[in-house]
């Protein structure tokens, strides 16, 4: 496909988008939840086949000698089918916030006046790897009233292609537009710079990669884009804390999975239980092949652990996104440093707090500038499903219109409506 071609096809997928938008806020919420039940009927059905799809991207990506943490998101296992599908219908079952009208008042001239929530229109969604995405997306957009066209990365057209397929059956067998979603067929890069050039079609960019594609984007949109560039996470370990627990949170942060933006890469461990915390920690990690970039300090307790893979951390460790089996370490003074270490070299995605002490659990909510700021928990929490919101569209650490794991509400606007009965401004 040529320029000329892609910069056409693109036109059209726009155009139809814009149609399919009106039609889907018009839906109502029947057809909509009927739809994501369609379709996590489907995923389940055709499980074998879908594996089959990605089974060629994974061989392609093998190949081609795409890094193990890229093909981890790529894979397309029977769990991640039944999570997506459990999310269509976790989301299918939550109450329909689009025309919600909320903070209606009465004003003196007689007017009442609140705001009603409504869909954003056409969005764009711009994701590498991982395919589940694309059912993350769909599934979103059709709860919330949305259209919305999707350009996956070409390491997983076909896996992508085959979900998509799957989508715009349910919407057609619901009696909605197999148009409200819509997946960018070719891999021409040049689709990506058509898509975030259209204004008149599409309302807001979302990309979900790596930081070079969303710097990339943000850079050359000519579309708002909701977005975060790294995942930077930190758990901090307090005094006083329960150690037992300590040592089994942060295991999970780090090692439950490597590759997604909220697992761990930032061990912060205050002085006070540095020596009884870091010997713990630090076996755990060992055994399962975690390398520590560490300061001089945790490097010296970690030192007599049997066959712990420590190394000393530079300044540039401190700001690493991993995504692998490393993690920077650093013994801290207390919450007040751990607190100062994270706003610098954290990317505002989420961090975490393991701690007995009340009053410094509620200072690290208070002043760690996060999207997603936790108390004794693992920062792999930090996900559309496990919040409860159906599935996310991708996390935001910006400030504006949404923030953290973006769900139905992230992806809906507020309007002002007005009712009268006849009231004229004097």
């Amino acid at each position: 496909m040529n320029a000329l071609n892609v910069a056409e096809y693109m036109q059209t997928l726009g155009l139809q988008a814009r149609q399919a938008a009106a039609r889907m806020a018009a839906a109502d919420a029947a057809s909509r939840n009927r739809a994501l039940r369609l379709l996590a009927g489907l995923l389940r059905e055709q499980a074998q086949p879908l594996q089959a799809d990605n089974a060629r991207d994974l061989e392609r990506a093998a190949a081609a000698g795409l890094a193990e943490p890229m093909i981890d998101r790529l894979r397309l296992t029977p769990k991640t089918i039944e999570t997506v599908a459990q999310g269509c219908e976790q989301l299918a079952a939550m109450a329909d916030i689009v025309g919600e009208v909320s903070g209606l008042r009465q004003q003196p001239s007689g007017i009442r006046v609140g705001q009603m929530r409504v869909p954003i229109g056409v969005f764009g969604m711009i994701f590498e790897s991982r395919p589940n995405v694309t059912i993350e997306a769909a599934s979103l957009s059709i709860k919330s009233g949305n259209a919305c066209i999707l350009r996956g990365g070409s390491e997983a057209i076909e896996s992508n292609k085959a979900l998509a397929r799957l989508v715009q059956q349910a919407l057609v067998q619901a009696g909605l537009p197999a148009e409200a979603v819509q997946l960018v067929q070719t891999t021409d890069r040049e689709a990506v710079g058509q898509l975030i050039a259209m204004p008149q079609f599409v309302d807001v960019i979302i990309p979900r990669g790596g930081k070079g594609l969303i710097e990339r984007i943000s850079r050359d949109a000519r579309v708002p884009v909701i977005k975060h560039l790294d995942g930077n996470c930190h758990t901090y370990v307090d005094d006083p804390c329960d150690i037992d627990m300590a040592v089994r949170v942060a295991d999970n942060a780090k090692t439950q999975k490597y590759s997604p933006c909220n697992a761990t890469e930032g061990l912060l461990v205050a002085r006070g239980v540095a020596a009884e915390f870091l010997p713990r920690i630090g076996a755990v990690y060992a055994a399962k092949g975690v390398e520590m970039r560490c300061d001089a300090e945790s490097a010296a307790v970690l030192a007599g652990v049997p066959a712990a893979k420590v190394q000393a951390a530079s300044e540039q460790d401190w700001f690493e996104e991993y995504l692998a089996p490393v993690i920077s370490v650093k013994v801290v003074a207390d919450v007040v440093e751990a607190i100062a270490h994270i706003n610098r070299y954290g990317s505002h995605h989420t961090d975490a707090i393991l701690t007995r002490d009340h009053v410094h659990a509620q200072q690290f909510l208070r002043e760690v500038d996060s999207a997603s700021v936790m108390v004794n928990a693992s920062t792999r929490f930090a996900d559309g499903f496990e919040y409860g919101l159906g599935a996310e569209i991708g996390i935001s650490t910006d400030k504006f219109h949404a923030r953290g794991p973006v769900g139905i509400e992230g992806l809906t606007s507020l309007k002002w409506v007005v009712l009268g009965q006849g009231e004229v401004r004097s």
